[in-house]
Parts: C-alpha cells; sequence; structure tokens
C-alpha cells in the first residue's frame, strides 16, 4: 500500500511506458514513427510540454521493412500492377531495396541521443515477453547480434537480428557501458529513483501468445523453459499457469517504483486481427469462429489444407481461452495492487467485423468521426452519426477510384495497428486516465492523427491488385519456377514466431508447393 507521502508527493516523470510493439509504434513490418504510437498521442494531450523520450526509428524507414514505403515505391514504378513483364524487374528492385535496408541497420545503429544521460521513458521493445522485461539487456543483445552475424540471400532478405537491434536502442541509449547491463525494468527502476514516475503504462503480455497465430502450432511452455530468453525459446504459447507466475512477478518489480498510478490494460483475443484468415467449408457459425484459419494472402477459393498452412476452429478457441486466462491474471493482479485496467479486449472485440452479422455497426467515438468528416481525403469513409467504412478486415482498395473500400484498422503486416488504430488505443486509455485523475489540456489531435495515416488517406495504388502484391510478397523461398524468389510475409510472421530458427530459417512457415 502506498503512503499519503508517496500518493503527494511531485514526480518529474509525467508518463513512463513498459510494454512490446503495441507500446512501441510497430505497424506495417516495422517500427518506423515512434512519435505515432499510442503513448505519444496521449502526451501531446496532456499538455504542450510534457517530456517523452523514446529512440526514433525513420532511417531506411523503419526496422525490419516497411512494407507501406515498400509497395509504395513500387507502385510509383510499376502503377497499379505487377505482372509477367515487369515481374524479374519488380523482383530486383525488391531485392536492392531490402539489401540497402539490411545492410544499414546490420551496419549498427547511431543512437539519435548521444548524451542522452538516462534513459528513455518508453521502455518497449517489439517481440518481447513479460519476462523479458527484466532479463533481457542491451549487453546480452548485443553478445547475441556477436555470435549470430546475420547474412543475406534471396530466401531471407529481412534483417534476422532486428528485434535486438531494437532492444539495443531502447535500452541503452548511448550504446555506452553505464546502461549496458539494464533492463527495460532496470531503467524504469532509475527514472523512478531519478524524479519518480507519476503515470505508469504497463502493457505486456501479447508476445507470451501470439506465436500460436504467426506460426500457426500450439506448443506450450513448460517449467524448464518457462521465462527463457527469445533466442532459447521454444515453445510458442505460454501456459496460462505459467503466464500468472510471470505476470505476479512482474508486479512485484512494478510495484517498487512506486508510481502514482499503474495503468494496464487487458489483451485482445490474437484471432482478431486479419494475420490469420478465417475460411469457412460451408454456412459461417453462430459463434463467429471459422473451420480454419490461413495466412491472409490466401484466398478462400485457393484455400488447402492438404497445401497451406493453418489452425482449426478449436485450436482458434484454445487460443482465445489462453487470452481469457491471461486477462484473469491481469485483473487479478491489478486488483490486488491497485492497478487501473484499460479494457482493450471488449473495446478491441467490438471491431472484430468478421465475427459480426453483415448488418453490425461499429460505434467509433464522435470525435474521430468528425475528424474523418473534416478531411477530404477521408469524408466519404463516414457511414452514419457515429459509423464508418473502416473496419477490421485486410485493406482493400475500390478497383476504380483507389480508395478504401474495407480495413483501416490493422496495417498490412496484418498484426499491428494503423495510425488510426493507435489513436483508437489512445482514446480508450485517455478514457480511464482522465477518469483516475490523469489531467489533460487537449483532446487527442484526431486532425493530426488521420492526416499521418497516410495507409487509410493516399493508399499505395499497387493495392488496387491486393492479390497479387500479396503473391509476390508471400511466394514461398523453394519455388523452383525462377531463380528469384521472396517470401517477406513469411518472414514476418517468423519475426514473431518463438522457437523459429530466425537465421537460417530451419523451420519453414510455408511449404514448398504453397500456391495463393
Amino acid at each position: 500500500m502506498k503512503s499519503l507521502f508517496d500518493y503527494w508527493r511531485r514526480r518529474e516523470h509525467r508518463l513512463v511506458t513498459i510494454g512490446d510493439s503495441l507500446t512501441l509504434g510497430f505497424n506495417n513490418g516495422c517500427i518506423y514513427r515512434t512519435d505515432l504510437n499510442y503513448p505519444s498521442m496521449l502526451v501531446r494531450a496532456m499538455g504542450d510540454d510534457i517530456a517523452f523520450t523514446q529512440p526514433s526509428f525513420t532511417a531506411q524507414g523503419g526496422i525490419p521493412l516497411n512494407l507501406e514505403i515498400l509497395i509504395r515505391g513500387l507502385s510509383d514504378i510499376y502503377g497499379d500492377q505487377v505482372g509477367w513483364k515487369n515481374y524479374l524487374a519488380a523482383l530486383r528492385y525488391l531485392y536492392s531495396t531490402t539489401r540497402r535496408i539490411k545492410r544499414y541497420w546490420d551496419g549498427g545503429y547511431v543512437p539519435l541521443y548521444k548524451d542522452h544521460n538516462m534513459p528513455y521513458h518508453n521502455q518497449s521493445v517489439w517481440g518481447f515477453t513479460v519476462s523479458d522485461s527484466w532479463k533481457m539487456t542491451e549487453e546480452i543483445a548485443r553478445d547475441y547480434i556477436k555470435t549470430h552475424p546475420p547474412e543475406f540471400d534471396l530466401s531471407d532478405l529481412l534483417h534476422g537480428n532486428a528485434m535486438y537491434t531494437t532492444a539495443r536502442c531502447v535500452a541503452n541509449p548511448t550504446f555506452g557501458s553505464r546502461f549496458q547491463d539494464y533492463s527495460l525494468m532496470d531503467n524504469a527502476r532509475f527514472l523512478a529513483e531519478n524524479g519518480g514516475i507519476e503515470n505508469l503504462i504497463v502493457y505486456l503480455g501479447a508476445n507470451n501468445v501470439i506465436g500460436g497465430i504467426t506460426s500457426m502450432e500450439i506448443r506450450y511452455s513448460t517449467k524448464e523453459t518457462l521465462g527463457s530468453l527469445p533466442f532459447n525459446r521454444n515453445y510458442t504459447v505460454t501456459h496460462p499457469d505459467h503466464f500468472r507466475l510471470l505476470f505476479r512477478t512482474l508486479a512485484k518489480k512494478i510495484h517498487k517504483l512506486k508510481a502514482k498510478r499503474v495503468f494496464t490494460a487487458t489483451l485482445p483475443y490474437v484471432t482478431i486481427p486479419p494475420a490469420s484468415r478465417g475460411i469457412n467449408t460451408g454456412e459461417p457459425h453462430e459463434d463467429g469462429y471459422f473451420d480454419y484459419y490461413t495466412r491472409f494472402w490466401v484466398w478462400d477459393q485457393t484455400f488447402d489444407p492438404e497445401i497451406h498452412p493453418y489452425f482449426t476452429r478449436e485450436q482458434a478457441r484454445e487460443l482465445d481461452r489462453v487470452v481469457d486466462a491471461y486477462n484473469d491474471t491481469i485483473r487479478e493482479v491489478a486488483k490486488r495492487n491497485g492497478w487501473i485496467v484499460v479494457p482493450l479486449h471488449e473495446n478491441i472485440g467490438r471491431l472484430a467485423q468478421r465475427r459480426r452479422p453483415a448488418s453490425y455497426q461499429i460505434d467509433y467515438p464522435s470525435k474521430f468521426i468528425e475528424a474523418l468528416k473534416r478531411n477530404p481525403k477521408t469524408s466519404y469513409l463516414v457511414l452514419g452519426k457515429n459509423s464508418s467504412l473502416i473496419n477490421s478486415d485486410y485493406i482493400r482498395l475500390d478497383d476504380q477510384t483507389g480508395k478504401l473500400v474495407a480495413g483501416g484498422i490493422f496495417s498490412l503486416d496484418g498484426l499491428h495497428p494503423t495510425t488510426i488504430g493507435y489513436g483508437l488505443i489512445a482514446h480508450w486509455f485517455k478514457e480511464l486516465m482522465q477518469e483516475n485523475g490523469v489531467h489533460f489540456e487537449h483532446e487527442l489531435d484526431w486532425d493530426f492523427i488521420i492526416h499521418n495515416d497516410t495507409l487509410v488517406t493516399d493508399p499505395p495504388y499497387l493495392l488496387i491488385e491486393l492479390r497479387n502484391v500479396l503473391r509476390f510478397l508471400s511466394m514461398s523461398p523453394r519455388k523452383r519456377w525462377t531463380a528469384i524468389s521472396t517470401n517477406i510475409f513469411n518472414q514476418v510472421m517468423r519475426m514473431f514466431s518463438p522457437g523459429i530458427n530466425h537465421e537460417s530459417g530451419d523451420k519453414e512457415l510455408e511449404p514448398a508447393n504453397n500456391t495463393v
């Protein structure tokens, strides 16, 4: 329990965050503009002079690969179609672009704040699980990179050590010796001891279960593997009993920070994002689950369980039950420690368009709808008072106008939000933060958020031919009809798949004879 002194004493750091890709701002296959993540949106609403530091990843369009910029580049050259006549030229463009990006990040990141004398306020690293927040350090990440030098070949175009490079940038701003053995939790403790933390957001746990989706395999943690480091992790899902132990350990560490307020959030079902495509062989089921779930680049009419990777309806229900158990733990721990819980599970669940009847309408924040109306590039998306064409499907464009007709909440990697999606998360956090005494000088700047969501306001024209683009970027590396092959989407999935060898690609995420 906090003493009255602990509650009323002034704290220098108005907002500190500990999290994973959702709090760092990962979308479109990379971490790019951290100024567009939901904590940054909250800080701008809190006041004009609120300090909130975090690393920048704008070099080369982000790390490991910005799918929007890549497709936009292809679109600028080839218009709305990559066909047989320009296929090899497009592959050369893809190869040279990914090679340049990979070489840059392999060469070592030059920190933005060379003289930064304290940790960042945003202590979040994509791919991190609960225990990584106190186990992984910049020194461990650096040593792993040294002993696992990345290679570049046609079946491995992405920066294989991207998560560890990101961890180095976040955990140790200068790459010096002072913070090299600090974890994210150690850095938060440093801030707590040097100024104090007023509002702390702790949002972890998605990566403890997301591997079941990205690898399409449910392999539970054991007592022996519990809390292992990422490069030693051979399970895809943390068993709910183990998650409870880890989250309770996290709570003990958070308690020592003596933050005035602690906010956490429930985890949405991992079967909602369009990274997995639900397919029914007959009539839709009343509970909203599908017979099969496969890759989002596999079309319904071409799906073949003998060819394509998949998990079943019951496995999807099993993963959702795991998330339910995690959320029970989060609520229990939060109640015991006086944390405020943002119900993201319920909020994002209401956006799950494909689980609802065709007549279902999503009720969006009124100020978001007003901002959509004000923007000439998005006014057509407004359907009614609080309704919009924007939904949780994978992005689709009208083949005549090139305008958005579906999607807009999840980005091109199928897992992470768009900038508008992050705006919705910020909105839900802000509601609970205000109710619990956090002062905000401004409303969320929805005009700024929408203007900066270029995937929605100005989608790459090539996405009109969505099926061809997805096929082009997801082709199995073992295709033999051409000497050059790609599997960008497979590699993005592998980045979030524990137990998969990130370097050699020993375990394929896609069968050799995959067809789209």
